[in-house]
C-alpha cells in the first residue's frame, strides 16, 4: 500500500491529484506501471455498503495476520541460530523453501514446458498480488476511505499492484481500523491459499468423467536432450520402474533417487538379476577376476553370476569375506531377451510373502548385469494406450493378449545415470480415458493452483515479515500502541529496533536460502 511510511514518521506527504482520465501510465527503463481509477466509485460502493459485515471480515483478518507476524518472527530467530549452530536440526527454513519452490529439486524440461510455467508463474504472481491489494482496498473503503488508484507495474521482469488511499482520512482513523486495513492483505492470501487447496483437492473428482487420475503418470514432452528421448514420446504411460509400480510422477522421481542409492553399494546383496538358463550361456565359459576387463561385441552386454541368497544371508555375510579373491563367471548375453526372464536378487522390489532372492530354479543361474562406476541398470516399463495399433488391435476382437501387449507397450532398459532421467521429462498425473483429451489441459489448470497456492502463501508470508516498507511494519507500528507503558518516543526506538533486527535477520535467511537454491542446482 501506498502512503504508509509517510504516516509512521510523520513526514508530510503531497496527496496525487485526481486527474480527469480513468488511466494513467508511467514507463521507465526498469520499472512500468498502469495507474487505474476506474474501480475507484464500484469498490468504495462496496466496502460502503457491506462496512459492517467487512469489518468483521478484517477483524478476522487482523487475528491471523498478527499471529503469522509472531510465527513468521520466530522462525527468522530460529534460522539465526541454525546460522550459528546454535543447535543442530537437519531440516530447516532453507530446505523448506527449496522444496516449496522445486519440489525436490529444479527440473529441466524442453522450451515449451518453460514458457508454460513462465506463463504460470507470472500468471499466478499477478493474481496473488491483485487478491492481496484487493484486500487493502475494499478494507480501507468499509472504514469510509476514499481510494486515490490501483496501480499495476512490472518492476524488470517482476510484475506488482498497489493501492494508494488517501493519506489524511487514513491519519484520522482509531487504531484498529487501521490495524484492519494493514492485515487485509495477508488475511486475503491466507484465504486463497485455503481456496486453492480445496480446489486442487477438488478437481480430480471434478474431471474424474474425462479423466484417471493417480493411476499411472502421462507423458506430455520428452525433450531431444532426454536420454529417453526415442523410447517415451507424448501420450505414453509409465506403467513401472524396476517392477515397482508407479502411479505419480513423485514416484518417478523418489525411485530415480532410490535407484541411485542402491548404486553407491558395493556388495553383491542389493543386484538385481534374472534368472539365466543354463543353455544360454555359452560352454566356453570366460572366467575373470572381477577387476579384469571384459567386454562383449555388438548389443551384447556383460552379466555376471551372483550368489543365491535370501537377504537375511546376503546381510550377514561380510563385505571383505565376499569381494576377496572371488572369481564371477562372465558371460555376454542380449538384454533384450533377458529382461523378460525371472527376476532374482536383492535389487528388486520384493512384494508378498516370499521374501527370498533365491527364485532360480536349478538349471538356472543369477545373473546380474555389470555396469561402470557411476552408472545403474534400470527397466522402465510403459504403455501407449492411444498408439494407433494398439487402437486398431483394441477393436480387434479376434487379437490375443500378447499380440495387443506388445503393441500396447513394452520394456526397455536405460544404462547410466539415473538422476538425469528424474528431471528429463514432463509427467502428469492424469491419464485421459479418450484418445482426443489430452492430459496438458488438467494439468495445466492443477499447475496454476499449485503456483498460485505457494505465490500466495509467500506473498503473505513476506508482507508478514517486521522488516521495512512491507504489511509487517504497518502492523507492528499499530500493535505497539497497544503496549501503554511506551510513550512515543520509546516506541520509536523500539519500532526501529525490531524492524533493522528483522531486516537483518531476513537477509540472512534469504542469503541461506539463495545459497541451497544454488547448490542443489549445481548438484543437478
Amino acid at each position: 500500500m501506498a502512503t504508509r511510511r509517510t504516516r509512521r514518521f510523520g513526514r508530510q506527504q503531497n496527496l496525487l491529484p485526481l486527474r480527469t482520465g480513468q488511466v494513467s501510465k508511467s514507463l521507465s527503463c526498469w520499472y512500468c506501471d498502469w495507474k487505474i481509477r476506474a474501480f475507484n466509485e464500484k469498490l468504495f460502493f462496496i466496502g460502503h455498503r457491506y462496512a459492517r459485515l467487512l469489518q468483521v471480515w478484517f477483524t478476522i483478518g487482523s487475528a491471523f495476520s498478527l499471529v503469522a507476524l509472531v510465527g513468521v518472527a520466530a522462525l527468522l530467530i530460529h534460522e539465526l541460530g541454525r546460522a550459528f549452530y546454535l543447535h543442530n536440526w537437519t531440516y530447516g527454513l532453507n530446505n523448506l523453501s527449496v522444496s516449496w519452490l522445486f519440489g525436490t529439486s529444479p527440473p529441466s524440461f524442453g522450451l515449451s514446458i518453460w514458457i508454460m510455467n513462465a506463463a504460470v508463474m507470472f500468471f499466478s504472481t499477478t493474481f496473488a498480488v491483485a487478491i492481496h491489494e484487493f484486500g487493502h482496498a475494499v478494507a480501507a473503503a468499509s472504514e469510509g476511505i476514499q481510494i486515490e488508484y490501483i496501480a499495476i507495474f512490472l518492476a524488470i521482469v517482476f510484475p506488482g499492484a498497489l493501492v494508494a488511499i488517501n493519506y489524511d482520512m487514513l491519519n484520522s482513523l482509531p487504531w484498529f481500523a487501521a490495524l484492519r486495513i494493514y492485515c487485509a492483505g495477508i488475511w486475503h492470501n491466507i484465504v486463497f491459499c485455503a481456496v486453492c487447496w480445496i480446489m486442487m483437492f477438488l478437481l480430480p473428482f471434478v474431471l474424474s468423467p474425462l479423466y484417471v487420475h493417480g493411476e499411472a503418470p502421462t507423458v506430455l514432452e520428452v525433450p531431444q536432450t532426454s536420454a529417453l528421448s526415442g523410447y517415451l514420446s507424448h501420450g505414453d504411460v509409465i506403467t513401472a520402474v524396476d517392477g515397482s509400480r508407479i502411479r505419480y510422477p513423485s514416484d518417478w522421481t523418489k525411485k530415480m533417487i532410490q535407484i541411485n542409492s542402491q548404486m553407491l553399494q558395493t556388495t553383491f546383496s542389493g543386484k538385481k538379476g534374472y534368472c539365466v538358463p543354463h543353455s544360454w550361456l555359452v560352454e566356453t565359459n570366460i572366467t575373470r577376476r572381477i577387476e579384469d576387463n571384459f567386454s562383449c561385441p555388438g548389443e551384447l552386454a556383460i552379466f555376471a553370476s551372483i550368489p543365491c541368497l535370501s537377504s537375511s544371508l546376503s546381510d550377514g555375510i561380510r563385505n571383505e569375506d565376499r569381494n576377496a579373491n572371488r572369481t564371477v563367471t562372465k558371460q555376454c548375453l542380449n538384454a533384450k531377451y533377458v529382461i523378460k526372464l525371472k527376476k532374482c536378487g536383492d535389487g528388486w522390489e520384493v512384494t508378498g510373502s516370499d521374501q527370498t532372492s533365491c527364485a532360480c530354479l536349478e538349471h538356472e543361474s543369477c545373473m546380474t548385469p555389470v555396469q561402470i562406476i557411476g552408472t545403474s541398470w534400470v527397466e522402465i516399463s510403459y504403455s501407449t494406450p492411444y498408439s494407433p495399433e494398439c487402437l486398431q488391435l483394441s477393436k480387434n476382437t479376434s487379437a490375443n493378449s500378447d499380440d495387443i501387449s506388445s503393441a500396447c507397450g513394452g520394456t526397455f532398459v536405460f544404462i547410466g545415470n539415473v538422476l538425469t532421467l528424474a528431471y528429463s521429462i514432463h509427467l502428469s498425473i492424469y491419464q485421459p480415458r479418450w484418445v482426443y483429451l489430452s492430459a496438458t489441459i488438467p494439468t495445466l489448470v492443477e499447475s496454476i493452483l499449485s503456483c498460485t497456492f505457494h505465490v500466495s502463501a509467500t506473498l503473505g508470508v513476506l508482507n508478514s515479515l517486521p522488516v521495512f516498507f512491507l504489511d509487517g511494519e504497518s502492523i507492528l507500528e499499530v500493535s505497539l500502541h497497544y503496549i501503554t507503558w511506551l510513550n512515543p518516543r520509546r516506541r520509536r526506538k523500539v519500532l526501529r529496533l525490531f524492524l533493522v533486527g528483522g531486516t537483518i535477520l531476513s537477509i540472512i535467511v534469504f542469503s541461506r536460502i539463495l545459497y541451497a537454491m544454488f547448490t542443489l542446482s549445481a548438484d543437478y
